[in-house]
Formats: C-alpha cells, structure tokens, sequence
C-alpha cells in the first residue's frame, strides 16, 4: 500500500449509516452492542451527546444534512419528495474549491435527471433501499454524460461499499484534498446479515429496554393509534421465523424483540468491521493525521423503547443522532460534547473546515468552535422539529411539529396532510404533549395542561412560535 503525501487542505471521510441509534453504540454507553472501532472514533476525537436531526425519516435528513437547510425551505418534506439537485449542497461546494470528490452507498433522494447526485466526481448508489445481498448499484457514467451506468456483482452490501470506497480512495490524486462520503444502508430493515455474523449473539438475551411495556396511556390518541409496534412486525419478512404457538401477549412481545433485535445487531457488526478497514487504510496511508472523520446516522431508532421499532417520532431515541468526529487538528482526545448541534449544522461546519466561505442560503450553524470546547455564549439553546408526513402508509404517524430545549419538549400533532406527498388523510383533531426531560427522561408522562407547568407550557409555545417564524416555516392549523 502506498504511503500518501500530506494535502493542505483536510480531507473529509463522512461515513453515515442508515437508522442507527445512539445507544446501540458502546461509546453512547450502549447496554446491548460492542462497536470497538466506531469507539476508536470517539477515543481520539469527541461524542456529541446532544446531536439531533430535525425530521427523522430518511429523505429529508439527508436532504437537510446535505443543504444545510430544513424542510420546508429544501422541499424534501417526505419519503415521496426527491431532493432536486440543483440545489446548493455542500459537496458542490467542496468540488468548486478542487476537493476530489464522491459519494458511494446509499443516496435515497430520486433518480433520474433532476434527482441523480451532483457535485460528486464519482458516485455509485443504491437504487432506493437496495438490497443487502448482491447488490445492485447505479454509477456515474464514465464518459462524464448524464445518466448512470448500472453495476452488479455478488456480495454483502457493506462490504461492497467499503471495497468501492477504497479503490476510489486508491485512484485519486494524492496531491489534491478529497471528500469520501460512504454512506451504508445497515441498519436499515429487513436486518438481513452477513454471512460472518449471521450466528451472532444466538447464546445470548440481549437485554430489554426499561419502556418496552410502556402502555402509553397519556400519549396523543393519534401516536396511541400508530403502527409500529413489535407486534407490528412482519415474522417472516422482518424476523424470519414464525412465530411460536403457545406464547401469552408478554411472551411473544419478548421472542419479537429478540428475533429484531439480534439480527439489528448483526448488520451494525459488519458496518463496526467496515469501519475499522476504512481506520487502517488511513493510518496505512499517512492520511489519517489530515483527514476528519465523521460517523453519524440519518437519525435515530427505537430498539424495542416504548414497545416500538422504526422513527418518525420526536421521542428522544428517534431525535438523537449519534457524532462522533475525529480531527487531530481541532479536537482533543477522548473530548465529550453536550452542547445542541443539529443536522442542517454538518454542512456549515464541514465547510469552514474545509476553509471554504459558508453561503448565507444555509440555515444551519458551523460548529467549529465547539470542536475546540469553546460554546459560543449565543449558540442555540433551543431546536425546530417537523413531520410532515401524516398517517403514513407505513406505520399511520401523525404529522408534528415541535421544541426541544435542554430541560422540556412540547410537541404539537397537528395532524393536517397539508397536500403532502407521502402524507393521507383523514385530518385529526390537535393534540399537544409536554415531556420534562429532567424529571422523566424516559418520556414516560406527558404533562400538557398540568397546572404544574403552565408557566414552562406557555414559553415552550412561544419558542415554538419563535423558532417557526425565524426559520420561515408556515404553522399548521
């Protein structure tokens, strides 16, 4: 392997996963999975603990992560609204200032003239979810035309997009700066995994989550009606077994956990395996004292919390995303950030890293500072969360929006598909609920119109208002 020069300029290695939560991560303090190489990324470099995105479902995060923009303002509101790709991004934005480019893995935001990646020199990607078995991929045409190539051969998909992400890095010039972004589907369901994991944790009970029975007695009537419990499960598309005879209602919910849960497990494995190679390959290389490194997911998941599984909701395991993010440059070792950063923050940030000037179009905020411990004494103290994408085919969601703070989260269903794509009928009356972090972390009881927090409920409405009319949004209803 051949050892590399030092380019002026950072390089920029952006893995993203796909659905993977927090604390499935042991360097989150994960009671249930082992990721020592995804730790390697916090040991030398820092976690943020307080990273969220500000629409928890697929599309739009990552329409948001690239653009630095939200929703309403990118028009990716849905799974039914692809991104145009005429829109400033900040991969354009590196490739314009002589960054190598490319994108491999998966894209999820359309295909198709107005819809295929842009400002990549080179991408290759999934055509929508794809598969995680011999996989087929779509690549950029080599003659530089519109359009894509369609690539096939056999293999376990995170394996095949870390063999594609290392032969690019292999190809390029050595001279120039590159950004590598390596996005992976695992987690994301069916959970189907490799061959070298498929035993897995078969001698084990993965523990439970303490909300697995929550009964969800004072939740909106509209998330008390959703479809995404383990009971909603499919037992052979999702856990690939029957399910038992004989077993009570508090049994079966247990199997369905273990069933989800294990294989969940065995696809982040090969993701935390993948991780390593792309680690070694830049300390091999030379690389690695000028190359950050970020791992992070398009959102969070529920393992199981509350009773359910998918994401959608503003509940803190589906808000949370992990970051984790080395820079010898910037970061100290072993560094821990509690400070609000957000998904439309991540395209600011990697741009005054790259030191390429931030476009005012942005509505996120660069980080930078906070890489060094300095917490600006204006930074953000407060988040804007929409879904847009009302009872769902899926799992019936309910559209909402709401704020976050450090201590209390108000969220309002308003319950309107708002002609949507994506989004159905019928409307539903509103419903509000008011979670105090502090005192039920878990989110167990929702104290919207409780004397108690009059005072807390009219400022978190007042935010709300706030954060919308700042960021332009339109309130609903």
């Amino acid at each position: 392997m051949t050892h590399w020069g030092v380019a002026t300029s950072p390089n920029l290695l952006f893995i993203m996963s796909d659905d993977h939560a927090a604390h499935a991560i042991s360097a989150y303090g994960s009671l249930i999975n082992s990721t020592p190489n995804l730790d390697r990324i916090a040991e030398i470099g820092m976690r943020f603990d307080s990273c969220f995105c500000t629409n928890s479902i697929c599309t739009p995060s990552r329409a948001a992560v690239l653009t630095g923009t939200y929703n309403h303002v990118n028009r990716v509101t849905t799974l039914d609204t692809p991104m145009d790709n005429d829109l400033l991004t900040f991969p354009k934005l590196f490739q314009q200032a002589g960054y190598q480019t490319a994108l491999i893995g998966k894209w999820h935001l359309g295909h198709g003239p107005r819809h295929d990646p842009t400002g990549f020199d080179f991408w290759r990607v999934l055509p929508g979810q794809g598969h995680y078995h011999n996989p087929v991929m779509l690549q950029s045409r080599t003659d530089g035309a519109p359009g894509y190539d369609v690539v096939e051969r056999g293999g376990y998909v995170t394996d095949l997009i870390t063999d594609d992400s290392l032969q690019w890095l292999d190809g390029i010039d050595r001279s120039r700066p590159w950004l590598l972004m390596t996005h992976h589907k695992a987690p994301h369901r069916t959970w189907e995994p490799s061959r070298e994991h498929f035993t897995l944790y078969d001698d084990v009970d993965i523990p439970e989550p303490a909300t697995m029975f929550d009964d969800h007695a004072t939740r909106a009537a509209v998330v008390q009606a959703m479809e995404m419990r383990l009971v909603d499960l499919d037992p052979i598309v999702d856990l690939k077994a029957p399910v038992p005879a004989g077993l009570s209602h508090e049994e079966e919910i247990r199997w369905r956990y273990q069933r989800y849960i294990k294989d969940y497990l065995r696809t982040i494995a090969s993701i935390d395996d993948n991780v390593g190679r792309m680690l070694d390959y830049l300390d091999e290389t030379g690389q690695a004292d000028n190359t950050i490194v970020v791992y992070t997911s398009d959102q969070g998941f529920f393992l199981g919390d509350h009773g359910w599984f998918d994401k959608r909701l503003m509940y803190e395991e589906s808000l949370r995303m992990p970051f984790v993010m080395r820079d010898p440059n910037r970061i100290q070792a072993g560094s821990v950030q509690d400070a609000m950063v957000l998904n439309v923050d991540f395209a600011p940030t990697f741009c005054e890293l790259a030191g390429i000037e931030i476009p005012v179009e942005m509505q996120g905020t660069s980080f930078a500072p906070l890489l060094e411990g300095q917490t600006p004494p204006d930074w953000q103290a407060s988040m804007y969360y929409r879904y847009w994408m009302h009872r769902d085919r899926a799992h019936n969601v309910p559209a909402h929006y709401g704020v976050r703070t450090s201590s209390h989260k108000l969220i309002c269903y308003y319950n309107d598909p708002l002609d949507q794509q994506g989004a159905n009928g019928p409307i539903d009356p509103v419903e509000w609920e008011l979670y105090d972090l502090e005192a039920d972390p878990m989110e167990i009881t929702n104290v919207y119109g409780h004397a108690g927090y009059a005072t807390v409920q009219s400022e978190l409405e007042a935010e709300l208002a706030r954060l919308q009319h700042q960021l332009g949004d339109t309130p609903a209803r």
